[in-house]
């Protein structure tokens, strides 16, 4: 079953309930309900049949009621942008996570795991979402890998797999395009993939891209943009006819900076996202109702709110059957008691009520993915893999960590060598960072310097390294960094933090190195204490570090990261090839 199978109802019965000539099967009375269409409250009773509202106003009756007690009635959340592999809940525990918070259907490319396992693990993943009450709706993942030539993923789609993709009965379009260079300059096999999907929607993706550059990029397809950072560069792209996915994630923060973009002219053109949600996030402060409530709080009128993340995103992905509530819509539905502080108290999906105070009212079945749990080939590396040769350049390039962005900065220092090759230098906050190809047993290992952890002693490793989903880490000595990597290969998957060779706390991820088949409270909790020993005892001072060391692999992204390939100049979208550099005579220090 796929979710537009849900969606078969018995049109007779569904009139006949709204004419109220016949017995709904739920009446919900006393209801404030949000009307998304004219942005107002309007008192009334609602009945719905079918698993859809018949009819809205007096006279109806129902097989069963719920007195609403002059609580608010709102349509349930519509997330937009999320990778739900970000989590790392596999896709049963991930619903009861996010259903509780108000969201009932995500739009999702899944790319995370299609860099891992290709269009069999996208089958594997939906087949698994079935009979959930949560809809999946896929935007074929159009960059796997991110870059052609810049990182080695899992797997490969091209134009041939996009296009059978495509004609899946959950398909919306062609996800994030994020090989933008590529695009703009006009070449590479993105192309192929922008022609096929020519008809369909196509998201975009393009971080800092303005003027001629975006206009190419527009030409070629694409309509909406996640990766917007600035108000200037918001007001560009909604000018030349982007729709802004305004984000709010557990490392990519800006809806702050981006808000006063939502106008009365614009806000039918701007949605809320998450795009990246940890799962300690999840927990503790929820899914797209948190970005809902922060909107509020920074002062965006509660229902135009709740317009970003229901009819806007309903409109704009074609999902026409969704995201208000009125006659003939699903009732996929939010009880609240405040719009302010807006969470729910009941979730109702289909007209059955899913989730009450909180917490989800299904069953999570077993996870099915046992196929997607063996995906660690990792080739001959030693602590010399980990090596980084000096140049003749007192002055080489570093990453720098941008706090609350997924973009980094390059910034150029001394670095400190010893032996003939450059090391960590924990005292100015300058570690070794490398990317281990994980897929193929291929043994190419990435190596660069980064700044921004505060990293003092140990080394911090993930598998979950966007986005070809390689292990990323980062460290104050190759040996822990070696042991780090180690250790995640014995896990097949997962976060750890590691001092003097021994791991201190770890989340094993052992669904494709990228998500868990615990439930929220097992992987928050493990998730928390691997960033509270990271944190405690090796020195970490970054906020959510295992989020910002993911992004630090991803070379779509600027200025500057690492893949199993090297250091990436990613405007360039060329290596940085740190033996041609010029090599520091001392070890000195700024």
């Amino acid at each position: 079953m796929d979710p537009f199978d849900k969606l078969r109802v018995n049109l007779e019965r569904l009139i006949a309930v709204a004419r109220a000539d016949a017995e709904g099967d739920l009446l919900l009375q006393n209801a404030r309900i949000v009307n998304v269409f004219t942005a107002e409250i309007e008192p009334g009773d609602v009945v719905i049949a079918e698993g859809r509202i018949a009819g809205i106003g007096p006279g109806y009756s129902g097989r069963h009621a719920i007195d609403l007690h002059g609580a608010y009635l709102l349509p349930s959340f519509i997330d937009g942008h999320i990778h739900p592999e970000s989590s790392h809940l596999y896709v049963q525990q991930y619903a009861r996570a996010v259903v509780p918070r108000g969201t009932t259907t995500i739009v999702t490319d899944l790319h995370e795991l299609a860099n891992v396992g290709g269009l069999p693990a996208l089958r594997r993943y939906l087949q698994d979402a079935e009979g959930l009450p949560l809809d999946t709706f896929l935007m074929i993942p159009s960059c796997v890998p991110a870059t052609s030539q810049l990182e080695t993923s899992g797997a490969v789609l091209d134009a041939v797999a996009i296009a059978e993709a495509l004609t899946w009965p959950n398909a919306l379009g062609l996800g994030e395009v994020m090989d933008f260079p590529a695009v703009i300059a006009g070449r590479g096999p993105c192309l192929d993939k922008l022609r096929i999907a020519a008809q369909r929607l196509i998201e975009g993706h393009a971080p800092r891209v303005s003027g001629h550059a975006l206009n190419a990029y527009l030409a070629a397809g694409p309509r909406s943009d996640h990766e917007t950072t600035s108000l200037e560069e918001g007001r560009e792209k909604l000018r030349r006819g982007m729709h802004l996915m305004i984000r709010e994630g557990t490392t990519e923060k800006n809806l702050a900076e981006l808000l006063p973009l939502v106008t009365d002219d614009t806000y039918p053109r701007c949605l809320l996202v998450v795009d990246d949600r940890s799962p300690v996030d999840l927990r503790d402060d929820g899914e797209i109702d948190a970005v809902v409530r922060k909107a509020v709080r920074l002062g965006l009128d509660p229902i135009r709110a709740i317009q970003l993340a229901t009819i806007n995103p309903a409109t704009y992905f074609g999902l026409h059957d969704r995201g208000a509530v009125g006659p003939g819509y699903l009732a996929d539905l939010i009880v609240a008691d405040s719009l302010e502080d807006l969470r729910p108290r009941l979730v109702l999906y289909r007209g059955r009520v899913v989730a009450e105070e909180g917490q989800p009212r299904f069953p999570a079945p077993a996870s099915a993915a046992a196929e997607l749990a063996t995906s660690f080939r990792i080739g001959p590396i030693s602590r010399d893999s980990f090596a980084l040769p000096t140049s003749t350049d007192e002055r080489v390039p570093v990453i720098e960590v941008v706090p609350d962005r997924v973009i980094t900065r390059r910034i150029d220092l001394a670095p400190m060598v010893k032996d003939g090759r450059i090391v960590a230098d924990p005292e100015r906050d300058i570690l070794k960072i490398a990317v281990v190809e994980r897929h193929h047993a291929t043994g190419n290992v990435g190596v660069g310097l980064v700044r921004g952890f505060g990293l003092r002693r140990g080394a911090i490793a993930s598998s979950f390294a966007h986005d070809s989903h390689n292990i990323v880490v980062v460290g104050t000595s190759d040996d822990d960094m070696l042991a780090a990597v180690r250790h995640l290969e014995k896990l097949q998957g997962g976060l750890t933090a590691i001092l003097d060779g021994q791991p201190l706390a770890s989340l094993p991820l052992s669904i494709a190195g990228l998500m868990s088949p615990e439930p929220l409270e097992t992987v928050a909790a493990q998730h928390k204490a691997v960033e509270e020993a990271a944190a405690s005892l090796l020195g970490v001072t970054i906020q959510a570090p295992f989020a910002v060391l993911s992004f630090l692999a991803l070379p779509v992204i600027p200025e500057l990261k690492v893949t199993d390939k090297g250091l990436v100049h990613v405007l360039a979208g060329a290596i940085i090839d740190y033996r041609a550099l010029p090599s520091p005579t001392v070890s000195q220090k700024r």
